[in-house]
Protein backbone atom coordinates (compact mmCIF):
# COMPACT_ATOMS: atom_id res chain seq x y z
CA UNK A 1 0.00 0.00 0.00
CA UNK A 2 1.31 3.61 -1.30
CA UNK A 3 1.85 5.68 2.09
CA UNK A 4 -0.53 9.08 2.01
CA UNK A 5 1.19 12.10 0.88
CA UNK A 6 -1.88 14.49 2.33
CA UNK A 7 -3.26 14.34 5.58
CA UNK A 8 -5.80 16.47 6.99
CA UNK A 9 -3.08 17.68 9.43
CA UNK A 10 -0.97 18.66 6.55
CA UNK A 11 -0.26 22.37 5.76
CA UNK A 12 -1.63 22.58 2.40
CA UNK A 13 -5.00 24.47 2.56
CA UNK A 14 -5.95 24.31 -0.69
CA UNK A 15 -5.20 22.70 -4.08
CA UNK A 16 -3.71 25.30 -6.58
CA UNK A 17 -6.33 25.16 -9.64
CA UNK A 18 -3.53 24.00 -12.05
CA UNK A 19 -2.60 20.88 -9.73
CA UNK A 20 -4.42 17.74 -9.91
CA UNK A 21 -6.72 17.25 -6.94
CA UNK A 22 -6.33 15.14 -3.84
CA UNK A 23 -8.52 11.41 -4.19
CA UNK A 24 -10.69 11.62 -1.43
CA UNK A 25 -12.54 8.63 0.26
CA UNK A 26 -15.85 9.61 2.49
CA UNK A 27 -18.03 7.39 4.67
CA UNK A 28 -20.95 8.34 3.37
CA UNK A 29 -23.08 5.78 5.73
CA UNK A 30 -21.85 3.66 8.34
CA UNK A 31 -24.13 1.54 11.11
CA UNK A 32 -22.21 3.59 13.54
CA UNK A 33 -23.65 7.13 12.42
CA UNK A 34 -21.15 8.89 14.55
CA UNK A 35 -18.77 7.57 11.51
CA UNK A 36 -20.45 8.96 8.87
CA UNK A 37 -18.45 12.00 7.50
CA UNK A 38 -15.08 10.67 8.25
CA UNK A 39 -12.54 11.07 5.49
CA UNK A 40 -8.96 9.57 4.22
CA UNK A 41 -7.19 12.01 2.30
CA UNK A 42 -5.24 10.64 -0.85
CA UNK A 43 -2.10 12.69 -2.48
CA UNK A 44 -2.30 14.18 -5.48
CA UNK A 45 -0.66 11.89 -7.70
CA UNK A 46 -0.96 8.36 -8.91
CA UNK A 47 -1.14 5.59 -6.52
CA UNK A 48 -3.11 2.73 -4.38
CA UNK A 49 -5.46 3.18 -1.69
CA UNK A 50 -5.87 0.30 0.22
CA UNK A 51 -9.48 -0.55 1.80
CA UNK A 52 -10.25 -3.29 4.39
CA UNK A 53 -12.03 -3.40 7.76
CA UNK A 54 -8.34 -2.28 9.22
CA UNK A 55 -6.86 0.10 6.64
CA UNK A 56 -6.90 3.00 6.18
CA UNK A 57 -7.59 5.30 8.80
CA UNK A 58 -10.25 8.01 8.88
CA UNK A 59 -10.97 10.91 11.09
CA UNK A 60 -13.39 14.13 11.19
CA UNK A 61 -11.45 17.31 11.58
CA UNK A 62 -11.89 16.77 15.22
CA UNK A 63 -11.55 13.49 16.68
CA UNK A 64 -9.27 10.15 16.87
CA UNK A 65 -8.51 7.78 13.83
CA UNK A 66 -10.15 4.86 13.78
CA UNK A 67 -10.35 2.01 10.58
CA UNK A 68 -13.74 1.03 9.38
CA UNK A 69 -13.76 -1.74 11.58
CA UNK A 70 -17.18 -3.03 10.87
CA UNK A 71 -16.91 -6.87 10.64
CA UNK A 72 -19.18 -6.99 7.62
CA UNK A 73 -15.95 -5.95 5.75
CA UNK A 74 -13.31 -7.97 4.80
CA UNK A 75 -9.75 -8.12 6.00
CA UNK A 76 -8.73 -8.58 2.53
CA UNK A 77 -7.93 -5.08 0.98
CA UNK A 78 -10.25 -3.34 -2.06
CA UNK A 79 -7.77 -1.52 -4.34
CA UNK A 80 -8.16 2.17 -5.01
CA UNK A 81 -5.97 2.71 -8.11
CA UNK A 82 -5.04 6.09 -9.46
CA UNK A 83 -3.56 6.40 -12.98
CA UNK A 84 -1.52 9.06 -14.66
CA UNK A 85 -4.53 10.75 -16.59
CA UNK A 86 -6.65 10.83 -12.90
CA UNK A 87 -8.83 7.77 -14.12
CA UNK A 88 -9.49 5.47 -10.87
CA UNK A 89 -10.03 1.82 -10.89
CA UNK A 90 -11.42 0.04 -7.92
CA UNK A 91 -10.04 -3.67 -7.67
CA UNK A 92 -12.45 -5.47 -5.29
CA UNK A 93 -10.81 -7.95 -2.95
CA UNK A 94 -10.76 -12.05 -3.18
CA UNK A 95 -13.81 -12.45 -0.62
CA UNK A 96 -16.78 -13.46 0.00
CA UNK A 97 -18.18 -9.76 0.95
CA UNK A 98 -20.34 -8.13 -1.81
CA UNK A 99 -19.15 -5.07 -3.08
CA UNK A 100 -20.93 -2.60 -4.87
CA UNK A 101 -20.63 0.37 -7.29
CA UNK A 102 -23.22 2.89 -7.98
CA UNK A 103 -25.78 0.25 -6.64
CA UNK A 104 -23.84 -2.45 -8.87
CA UNK A 105 -22.41 -5.72 -7.97
CA UNK A 106 -18.83 -5.76 -9.14
CA UNK A 107 -16.96 -8.74 -8.64
CA UNK A 108 -13.82 -7.75 -11.21
CA UNK A 109 -11.99 -4.42 -11.24
CA UNK A 110 -13.97 -1.72 -13.06
CA UNK A 111 -11.99 1.74 -14.44
CA UNK A 112 -13.87 5.24 -13.75
CA UNK A 113 -12.64 8.46 -15.71
CA UNK A 114 -11.67 11.50 -13.83
CA UNK A 115 -14.91 12.90 -14.54
CA UNK A 116 -17.18 10.24 -13.19
CA UNK A 117 -15.15 10.70 -9.70
CA UNK A 118 -15.80 14.18 -9.92
CA UNK A 119 -19.66 13.38 -9.28
CA UNK A 120 -18.92 10.62 -6.52
CA UNK A 121 -18.71 7.29 -6.96
CA UNK A 122 -20.43 5.38 -4.42
CA UNK A 123 -18.67 1.98 -3.10
CA UNK A 124 -20.71 -0.01 -0.87
CA UNK A 125 -18.87 -3.32 1.16
CA UNK A 126 -20.61 -6.01 2.84
CA UNK A 127 -23.98 -3.48 2.32
CA UNK A 128 -23.10 -2.11 5.36
CA UNK A 129 -20.40 0.24 4.82
CA UNK A 130 -20.86 2.82 2.09
CA UNK A 131 -18.02 5.11 1.01
CA UNK A 132 -17.50 7.71 -1.78
CA UNK A 133 -14.65 8.28 -3.71
CA UNK A 134 -14.40 12.00 -4.87
CA UNK A 135 -11.87 14.50 -5.65
CA UNK A 136 -11.17 17.29 -3.13
CA UNK A 137 -9.69 20.58 -4.07
CA UNK A 138 -8.95 21.53 -0.39
CA UNK A 139 -8.10 19.87 2.61
CA UNK A 140 -10.76 19.27 4.94
CA UNK A 141 -11.25 22.22 7.57
CA UNK A 142 -13.63 23.10 10.43
CA UNK A 143 -15.07 26.02 9.21
CA UNK A 144 -18.42 24.84 10.39
CA UNK A 145 -21.89 26.98 9.83
CA UNK A 146 -24.96 26.26 11.56
CA UNK A 147 -27.05 24.44 9.21
CA UNK A 148 -24.46 24.08 6.19
CA UNK A 149 -24.09 20.75 6.40
CA UNK A 150 -21.06 18.61 4.41
CA UNK A 151 -17.68 17.87 4.83
CA UNK A 152 -16.33 17.63 0.50
CA UNK A 153 -14.69 20.38 -0.92
CA UNK A 154 -17.47 22.16 -2.85
CA UNK A 155 -19.09 22.66 0.84
CA UNK A 156 -15.51 23.56 2.88
CA UNK A 157 -15.28 26.77 -0.20
CA UNK A 158 -18.94 27.62 -0.04
CA UNK A 159 -18.63 28.12 3.75
CA UNK A 160 -15.52 29.58 3.34
CA UNK A 161 -16.99 32.48 0.96
CA UNK A 162 -19.93 32.80 3.36
CA UNK A 163 -17.52 33.86 6.00
CA UNK A 164 -15.84 36.20 3.75
CA UNK A 165 -18.69 37.53 2.69
CA UNK A 166 -20.10 38.42 6.34
CA UNK A 167 -17.31 40.48 6.66
CA UNK A 168 -18.43 43.25 4.23
CA UNK A 169 -21.29 45.27 3.65
CA UNK A 170 -21.23 44.57 0.03
CA UNK A 171 -24.60 42.45 -1.70
CA UNK A 172 -24.11 39.27 -2.20
CA UNK A 173 -26.16 37.19 -4.84
CA UNK A 174 -26.30 33.43 -4.41
CA UNK A 175 -26.70 31.28 -7.18
CA UNK A 176 -27.89 27.45 -7.49
CA UNK A 177 -31.00 25.61 -7.73
CA UNK A 178 -34.07 24.99 -6.29
CA UNK A 179 -33.59 23.55 -2.33
CA UNK A 180 -29.79 23.74 -2.66
CA UNK A 181 -29.97 25.63 0.61
CA UNK A 182 -29.50 29.55 -0.42
CA UNK A 183 -31.44 30.76 2.44
CA UNK A 184 -29.22 29.12 4.68
CA UNK A 185 -26.20 30.54 2.98
CA UNK A 186 -27.86 33.58 3.53
CA UNK A 187 -28.85 33.37 7.37
CA UNK A 188 -25.33 32.13 7.50
CA UNK A 189 -23.98 35.35 6.30
CA UNK A 190 -26.20 37.02 8.79
CA UNK A 191 -25.30 35.46 11.91
CA UNK A 192 -21.44 35.67 10.87
CA UNK A 193 -22.07 39.59 10.32
CA UNK A 194 -21.62 42.75 12.85
CA UNK A 195 -25.48 42.97 12.35
CA UNK A 196 -26.14 39.40 14.01
CA UNK A 197 -27.96 40.99 16.84
CA UNK A 198 -30.80 41.79 14.60
CA UNK A 199 -33.46 39.91 13.27
CA UNK A 200 -32.51 39.24 9.72
CA UNK A 201 -35.95 39.69 7.20
CA UNK A 202 -36.67 37.14 4.42
CA UNK A 203 -38.88 37.99 1.62
CA UNK A 204 -40.09 35.85 -1.51
CA UNK A 205 -40.06 38.17 -4.33
CA UNK A 206 -42.03 35.28 -6.60
CA UNK A 207 -45.06 35.79 -3.46
CA UNK A 208 -45.52 39.45 -3.58
CA UNK A 209 -48.38 40.58 -5.39
CA UNK A 210 -47.51 43.03 -8.27
CA UNK A 211 -49.58 46.05 -7.71
CA UNK A 212 -48.71 46.07 -4.01
CA UNK A 213 -44.84 44.82 -4.13
CA UNK A 214 -44.12 48.82 -3.87
CA UNK A 215 -45.70 49.28 -0.88
CA UNK A 216 -44.60 46.02 0.75
CA UNK A 217 -40.96 46.62 -0.21
CA UNK A 218 -41.19 50.58 0.89
CA UNK A 219 -43.53 51.20 2.62
CA UNK A 220 -46.79 53.64 1.79
CA UNK A 221 -48.07 56.66 3.43
CA UNK A 222 -51.78 57.28 5.12
CA UNK A 223 -53.65 57.46 1.44
CA UNK A 224 -51.36 56.76 -1.24
CA UNK A 225 -53.57 53.78 -2.50
CA UNK A 226 -57.50 52.33 -2.11
CA UNK A 227 -57.12 51.00 0.51
CA UNK A 228 -54.54 52.73 2.65
CA UNK A 229 -56.16 53.51 6.17
CA UNK A 230 -53.30 53.51 8.14
CA UNK A 231 -49.26 54.63 7.11
CA UNK A 232 -47.27 51.24 6.27
CA UNK A 233 -43.89 50.60 7.48
CA UNK A 234 -42.26 48.59 3.91
CA UNK A 235 -39.35 45.51 4.16
CA UNK A 236 -36.46 47.88 3.85
CA UNK A 237 -37.62 49.91 7.34
CA UNK A 238 -37.95 46.63 8.80
CA UNK A 239 -34.21 45.56 7.91
CA UNK A 240 -33.20 48.92 9.25
CA UNK A 241 -29.65 47.94 10.59
CA UNK A 242 -29.83 44.49 9.73
CA UNK A 243 -29.96 42.28 6.52
CA UNK A 244 -32.77 42.15 3.86
CA UNK A 245 -33.13 38.71 2.44
CA UNK A 246 -34.67 39.02 -1.38
CA UNK A 247 -35.36 35.29 -2.59
CA UNK A 248 -36.28 34.70 -5.62
CA UNK A 249 -34.88 37.75 -7.07
CA UNK A 250 -35.79 37.05 -10.37
CA UNK A 251 -39.34 37.31 -9.91
CA UNK A 252 -39.15 40.31 -9.69
CA UNK A 253 -41.82 42.90 -10.66
CA UNK A 254 -40.41 44.92 -14.13
CA UNK A 255 -41.77 48.09 -12.46
CA UNK A 256 -39.98 47.44 -9.15
CA UNK A 257 -36.44 46.44 -10.55
CA UNK A 258 -35.65 50.08 -10.92
CA UNK A 259 -36.59 51.01 -7.78
CA UNK A 260 -34.42 48.15 -5.81
CA UNK A 261 -31.50 49.87 -8.53
CA UNK A 262 -32.14 53.34 -7.01
CA UNK A 263 -31.69 51.84 -3.29
CA UNK A 264 -28.67 49.66 -4.21
CA UNK A 265 -26.64 53.38 -6.18
CA UNK A 266 -27.88 55.97 -3.54
CA UNK A 267 -29.31 53.88 -0.35
CA UNK A 268 -32.36 56.36 -1.02
CA UNK A 269 -35.78 55.13 -1.40
CA UNK A 270 -39.52 57.02 -1.18
CA UNK A 271 -42.41 55.41 0.06
CA UNK A 272 -45.72 55.30 -1.71
CA UNK A 273 -47.51 58.74 -1.22
CA UNK A 274 -44.20 60.47 0.38
CA UNK A 275 -43.06 63.37 -0.01
CA UNK A 276 -39.09 63.12 0.44
CA UNK A 277 -36.68 59.74 0.42
CA UNK A 278 -35.78 58.09 3.37
CA UNK A 279 -32.01 56.35 3.43
CA UNK A 280 -31.46 52.43 4.25
CA UNK A 281 -28.61 51.27 5.92
CA UNK A 282 -29.99 47.52 5.59
CA UNK A 283 -27.64 45.09 3.90
CA UNK A 284 -29.03 43.11 0.56
CA UNK A 285 -28.48 39.72 0.12
CA UNK A 286 -30.18 38.09 -2.76
CA UNK A 287 -31.10 34.42 -4.35
CA UNK A 288 -31.98 33.17 -7.30
CA UNK A 289 -31.90 29.87 -9.41
CA UNK A 290 -32.55 31.76 -12.62
CA UNK A 291 -30.47 33.21 -15.34
CA UNK A 292 -30.36 36.52 -15.00
CA UNK A 293 -27.72 37.04 -17.42
CA UNK A 294 -29.63 35.70 -20.36
CA UNK A 295 -33.42 36.84 -19.01
CA UNK A 296 -35.04 40.39 -19.49
CA UNK A 297 -34.03 41.23 -15.74
CA UNK A 298 -32.55 44.85 -15.64
CA UNK A 299 -29.13 44.19 -16.00
CA UNK A 300 -27.78 47.48 -14.27
CA UNK A 301 -29.75 45.84 -11.36
CA UNK A 302 -27.77 42.57 -12.32
CA UNK A 303 -24.58 44.68 -12.15
CA UNK A 304 -25.10 45.96 -8.76
CA UNK A 305 -26.14 42.77 -7.29
CA UNK A 306 -23.22 40.70 -7.97
CA UNK A 307 -21.03 42.66 -5.60
CA UNK A 308 -19.85 39.67 -4.21
CA UNK A 309 -21.71 36.04 -6.16
CA UNK A 310 -21.82 32.74 -4.05
CA UNK A 311 -22.84 29.64 -6.17
CA UNK A 312 -24.62 26.70 -3.81
CA UNK A 313 -23.69 23.00 -5.51
CA UNK A 314 -26.15 21.22 -6.07
CA UNK A 315 -26.73 17.89 -4.43
CA UNK A 316 -25.58 15.32 -7.53
CA UNK A 317 -22.24 17.39 -6.90
CA UNK A 318 -21.61 17.17 -3.74
CA UNK A 319 -22.85 13.20 -3.11
CA UNK A 320 -20.14 13.06 -0.73
CA UNK A 321 -21.92 14.68 1.77
CA UNK A 322 -25.66 13.07 1.41
CA UNK A 323 -25.20 10.63 4.43
CA UNK A 324 -24.12 13.76 6.82
CA UNK A 325 -27.39 15.52 5.08
CA UNK A 326 -29.76 12.59 5.99
CA UNK A 327 -28.72 12.26 9.26
CA UNK A 328 -28.69 16.18 9.73
CA UNK A 329 -32.35 15.95 8.95
CA UNK A 330 -33.45 13.30 10.88
CA UNK A 331 -31.97 14.63 13.79
CA UNK A 332 -33.36 17.97 13.25
CA UNK A 333 -36.67 16.69 12.33
CA UNK A 334 -37.52 13.34 13.45
CA UNK A 335 -39.93 12.75 16.07
CA UNK A 336 -37.73 10.77 18.69
CA UNK A 337 -38.48 7.30 17.59
CA UNK A 338 -36.76 7.25 14.65
CA UNK A 339 -33.28 7.73 13.85
CA UNK A 340 -30.60 7.27 11.28
CA UNK A 341 -29.62 3.64 11.77
CA UNK A 342 -33.03 2.52 11.21
CA UNK A 343 -32.84 3.39 7.63
CA UNK A 344 -32.85 0.20 5.57
CA UNK A 345 -29.73 -0.80 3.61
CA UNK A 346 -31.21 -0.68 0.22
CA UNK A 347 -33.05 2.45 0.83
CA UNK A 348 -29.41 4.13 2.13
CA UNK A 349 -28.50 2.68 -1.07
CA UNK A 350 -30.89 4.15 -3.31
CA UNK A 351 -30.32 7.71 -1.95
CA UNK A 352 -26.34 8.13 -2.09
CA UNK A 353 -26.80 6.46 -5.81
CA UNK A 354 -30.28 9.17 -6.91
CA UNK A 355 -29.16 12.37 -7.81
CA UNK A 356 -31.68 14.41 -6.26
CA UNK A 357 -33.37 16.90 -8.60
CA UNK A 358 -35.00 18.95 -5.78
CA UNK A 359 -31.85 19.01 -4.01
CA UNK A 360 -31.56 19.07 -0.19
CA UNK A 361 -35.72 19.87 0.31
CA UNK A 362 -36.13 17.20 -2.15
CA UNK A 363 -33.92 14.97 0.19
CA UNK A 364 -35.32 16.42 3.24
CA UNK A 365 -39.11 15.60 2.27
CA UNK A 366 -38.57 11.81 1.40
CA UNK A 367 -36.60 11.57 4.97
CA UNK A 368 -39.70 12.77 6.65
CA UNK A 369 -42.02 10.10 4.40
CA UNK A 370 -39.52 7.18 5.34
CA UNK A 371 -39.56 8.14 9.14
CA UNK A 372 -43.16 7.82 9.04
CA UNK A 373 -43.31 4.68 7.16
CA UNK A 374 -40.84 2.97 9.55
CA UNK A 375 -43.18 4.50 12.57
CA UNK A 376 -45.79 2.39 11.01
CA UNK A 377 -44.04 -0.84 10.55
CA UNK A 378 -43.03 -0.32 6.82
CA UNK A 379 -40.00 -0.92 5.14
CA UNK A 380 -39.05 2.47 2.94
CA UNK A 381 -38.72 1.94 -0.73
CA UNK A 382 -37.15 5.29 -1.93
CA UNK A 383 -38.59 4.21 -5.52
CA UNK A 384 -42.30 4.75 -3.84
CA UNK A 385 -41.28 8.23 -2.88
CA UNK A 386 -40.17 10.39 -5.52
CA UNK A 387 -41.95 11.60 -9.24
CA UNK A 388 -40.72 8.94 -11.38
CA UNK A 389 -41.82 5.18 -10.77
CA UNK A 390 -37.93 3.77 -11.73
CA UNK A 391 -35.19 5.95 -9.85
CA UNK A 392 -32.88 7.55 -12.68
CA UNK A 393 -29.78 6.11 -13.91
CA UNK A 394 -26.69 7.41 -11.96
CA UNK A 395 -24.94 8.49 -14.69
CA UNK A 396 -21.50 7.36 -12.93
CA UNK A 397 -23.25 4.04 -13.05
CA UNK A 398 -23.86 3.70 -16.72
CA UNK A 399 -20.55 4.22 -17.87
CA UNK A 400 -18.48 1.97 -16.05
CA UNK A 401 -15.55 0.09 -17.70
CA UNK A 402 -15.03 -3.76 -16.68
CA UNK A 403 -11.18 -5.06 -17.22
CA UNK A 404 -10.20 -8.37 -16.16
CA UNK A 405 -8.96 -9.43 -13.24
CA UNK A 406 -5.04 -8.30 -12.88
CA UNK A 407 -2.02 -9.66 -11.90
CA UNK A 408 -0.25 -5.87 -10.79
CA UNK A 409 -1.57 -2.89 -10.95
CA UNK A 410 0.53 -2.34 -14.58
CA UNK A 411 -2.27 -4.78 -15.74
CA UNK A 412 -5.27 -3.00 -14.30
CA UNK A 413 -4.01 0.54 -15.88
CA UNK A 414 -3.67 -0.93 -19.11
CA UNK A 415 -6.70 -3.40 -19.65
CA UNK A 416 -9.64 -1.22 -20.29
CA UNK A 417 -12.61 -2.76 -22.37
CA UNK A 418 -16.38 -3.14 -22.54
CA UNK A 419 -19.14 -0.90 -21.02
CA UNK A 420 -21.85 -1.99 -18.63
CA UNK A 421 -24.51 -0.27 -17.23
CA UNK A 422 -27.52 -0.52 -14.14
CA UNK A 423 -30.41 1.42 -13.29
CA UNK A 424 -31.76 0.86 -9.80
CA UNK A 425 -35.47 -0.42 -9.81
CA UNK A 426 -38.12 -0.81 -6.74
CA UNK A 427 -37.95 -3.50 -5.07
CA UNK A 428 -40.95 -6.05 -5.48
CA UNK A 429 -42.76 -7.10 -2.91
CA UNK A 430 -43.37 -11.12 -2.30
CA UNK A 431 -46.02 -12.76 -0.71
CA UNK A 432 -44.46 -15.01 2.22
CA UNK A 433 -46.25 -18.10 0.54
CA UNK A 434 -44.64 -17.71 -2.36
CA UNK A 435 -41.27 -18.04 -0.63
CA UNK A 436 -39.38 -21.50 -0.12
CA UNK A 437 -37.21 -22.32 2.10
CA UNK A 438 -34.28 -22.37 -0.54
CA UNK A 439 -35.79 -19.10 -1.06
CA UNK A 440 -34.49 -18.00 1.78
CA UNK A 441 -31.15 -19.85 2.11
CA UNK A 442 -30.29 -18.10 -0.94
CA UNK A 443 -30.92 -14.97 0.19
CA UNK A 444 -29.29 -15.43 3.67
CA UNK A 445 -26.27 -16.91 1.81
CA UNK A 446 -25.96 -13.49 -0.91
CA UNK A 447 -25.97 -11.08 2.00
CA UNK A 448 -23.45 -12.92 4.53
CA UNK A 449 -25.99 -14.43 6.68
CA UNK A 450 -27.24 -10.87 7.46
CA UNK A 451 -31.31 -11.05 8.28
CA UNK A 452 -32.01 -7.43 7.61
CA UNK A 453 -30.46 -7.50 3.97
CA UNK A 454 -31.83 -10.71 2.80
CA UNK A 455 -35.09 -9.70 4.14
CA UNK A 456 -35.07 -6.00 1.59
CA UNK A 457 -33.37 -8.26 -0.81
CA UNK A 458 -36.67 -10.98 -0.71
CA UNK A 459 -38.65 -7.63 -0.47
CA UNK A 460 -40.43 -8.66 2.90
CA UNK A 461 -39.98 -6.93 6.29
CA UNK A 462 -37.58 -8.20 8.55
CA UNK A 463 -40.22 -9.62 11.51
CA UNK A 464 -41.52 -11.69 8.30
CA UNK A 465 -37.70 -12.94 7.67
CA UNK A 466 -37.69 -14.06 11.45
CA UNK A 467 -40.87 -15.89 11.01
CA UNK A 468 -39.39 -17.83 7.80
CA UNK A 469 -36.23 -18.16 9.59
CA UNK A 470 -37.87 -19.95 12.49
CA UNK A 471 -39.97 -22.28 10.28
CA UNK A 472 -36.81 -23.23 8.46
CA UNK A 473 -35.67 -26.88 9.10
CA UNK A 474 -32.04 -25.88 7.71
CA UNK A 475 -31.47 -23.01 9.77
CA UNK A 476 -29.67 -23.44 13.22
CA UNK A 477 -30.51 -21.28 16.42
CA UNK A 478 -26.61 -20.47 17.79
CA UNK A 479 -27.83 -21.38 21.08
CA UNK A 480 -28.29 -25.08 19.87
CA UNK A 481 -24.99 -25.62 18.30
CA UNK A 482 -22.62 -27.99 20.36
CA UNK A 483 -19.80 -26.62 21.16
CA UNK A 484 -16.77 -28.29 19.98
CA UNK A 485 -18.77 -28.12 16.10
CA UNK A 486 -18.76 -24.24 17.17
CA UNK A 487 -15.04 -24.40 17.78
CA UNK A 488 -14.33 -26.35 14.43
CA UNK A 489 -16.48 -24.24 12.50
CA UNK A 490 -14.80 -21.30 13.64
CA UNK A 491 -11.69 -22.50 13.19
CA UNK A 492 -12.21 -23.56 9.73
CA UNK A 493 -13.61 -19.96 8.77
CA UNK A 494 -10.38 -18.77 9.69
CA UNK A 495 -12.24 -16.26 12.70
CA UNK A 496 -14.51 -14.75 9.94
CA UNK A 497 -17.81 -14.63 11.23
CA UNK A 498 -19.59 -14.14 8.33
CA UNK A 499 -17.77 -17.43 6.61
CA UNK A 500 -18.59 -19.29 10.47
CA UNK A 501 -22.09 -18.52 9.58
CA UNK A 502 -22.41 -19.94 6.33
CA UNK A 503 -21.01 -22.89 7.50
CA UNK A 504 -23.17 -23.41 10.66
CA UNK A 505 -26.26 -21.85 8.44
CA UNK A 506 -27.15 -19.42 11.44
CA UNK A 507 -27.54 -15.84 11.53
CA UNK A 508 -24.28 -13.96 11.38
CA UNK A 509 -25.43 -11.34 14.51
CA UNK A 510 -26.08 -13.67 16.62
CA UNK A 511 -23.65 -15.66 16.12
CA UNK A 512 -21.34 -12.27 16.32
CA UNK A 513 -23.00 -11.92 19.90
CA UNK A 514 -22.52 -15.50 20.80
CA UNK A 515 -19.08 -15.48 19.87
CA UNK A 516 -17.95 -11.91 21.70
CA UNK A 517 -19.93 -13.48 25.42
CA UNK A 518 -17.75 -16.52 24.57
CA UNK A 519 -15.13 -13.83 24.53
CA UNK A 520 -13.46 -15.52 21.21
CA UNK A 521 -13.91 -12.15 19.18
CA UNK A 522 -13.50 -8.86 20.20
Amino acid sequence: MNTIDYTITSPLAVVAKESRPLLAVTIAWHPDVSRIGEQFIGSTEEGVIEISRFIPMFRKTQGESLPIGHGGVSREAMRVVRDTSDGVTICPPKSRMVVELNGQIITDPICLSAEQIETGAIIALGRAVYLCIHWMRCLPKDNGIDGFIGVGSSAIMARDLIRLAAASDSSVLLLGETGTGKEVAARGIHQLSKRAGQRMVSVNMAALNESLAAADLFGASKGAYTGAQTARTGFFAEAEGSTLFLDEIGNTPSSIQPMLLRVLETGEYRPLGATRDNKSNARLITATDQDLYHSSFNHALVRRLESFIIRIPPLRARREDIGLLMVHILNQHGSGTVDASHLPANFIDAALNYDWPGNIRQLGNVLKRAALSLQMGEVPVLANMIETPRLQSVENASQLRKIQAPQNIEDVLAAASKITSASATPIERKKLRDLSEEDVISAMEKHAWTIQYAAEDLGISRPSMYKLIESNKQIRRVEQIPADELRSQFDNAAGEVEKCASLLKTPSEALRRHLKGLGWIA
